[in-house]
């Protein structure tokens, strides 16, 4: 019996290393960003992260280069898992990088954008926002969104888009901000919005985010306007 039991041992630690070298080659072969995104993404409990529902169309609009990468990703996921359609939407076509070098397909450009043909419309942040999208062609599809009745929402350094366009007045809303730079909260109040220091701020059909940190609460207030 001592060498069958001496056998079985070894199978076990054989079988044991070939699981594991497995699991290792599978995680080696992902991208940085996909295994950031799993972790952001991770849901302990195994639930679904908001309801799932009927589907919508969504236009994620986005830096072509340096938008931040959380807010675009995690916001991404959590609609489609909830029915919706994405497209993404930016001031070139190509390949998009993000700030922490996600990259993404880009589907139109912002001034092919029509507010008419989605359900909602997201502005995203990062280095690059201010400097590829705070322009007249975001200015007219966030105008036209809002006289449409539609969804409007933006994170991070975005909403000051919105406070150029002129539609935050009288708004409450929220921006990115820190203790040595407030820059984009005094835009919005230059705007003559009701600047709130939270993380998300819902008025009515605009959602507002302040920053990577609020991507999950962002995207699931945006699923709950879509319901």
């Amino acid at each position: 019996m001592e060498p069958m039991r001496k056998i079985l041992i070894l199978l076990t630690i054989f079988v044991i290393m070939i699981v594991a070298g497995v699991l290792i080659y599978q995680n080696l072969g992902k991208k940085p960003e996909e295994k950031v995104m799993e972790k952001i993404l991770e849901n302990p409990k195994g639930e679904p992260s908001v309801p799932y529902g009927a589907s919508k169309k969504v236009a994620i609009t986005i830096a072509f280069r340096d938008f931040r990468d959380e807010e675009y990703f995690v916001p991404k996921e959590i609609l489609a898992k909830a029915g919706a359609e994405i497209k993404t939407a930016s001031n070139k076509i190509g390949t998009a990088i993000g700030a922490d070098g996600g990259e993404v397909e880009i589907d139109l450009l912002v001034n092919e954008l029509k507010p008419a043909d989605f359900d909602a419309v997201v502005f995203i942040g990062g280095p690059g926002c201010l400097e590829n999208l705070d322009n007249e062609n975001s200015y007219r599809v966030v105008k036209e969104t809002i006289s449409q009745d539609k969804i409007l929402a933006a994170i991070c350094i975005a909403p000051a888009i919105l406070a150029k366009a002129g539609v935050l007045e009288g708004k409450k809303a929220t921006v990115w901000s820190s203790p040595l730079d407030k820059s984009a909260v005094k835009i919005l109040q230059e705007q003559e919005t009701i600047y709130q220091d939270e993380e998300v701020v819902v008025d009515g059909k605009i959602v507002t985010g302040n920053g990577p940190g609020a991507s999950r609460k962002f995207a699931e207030a945006i699923v709950e306007l879509l319901k």
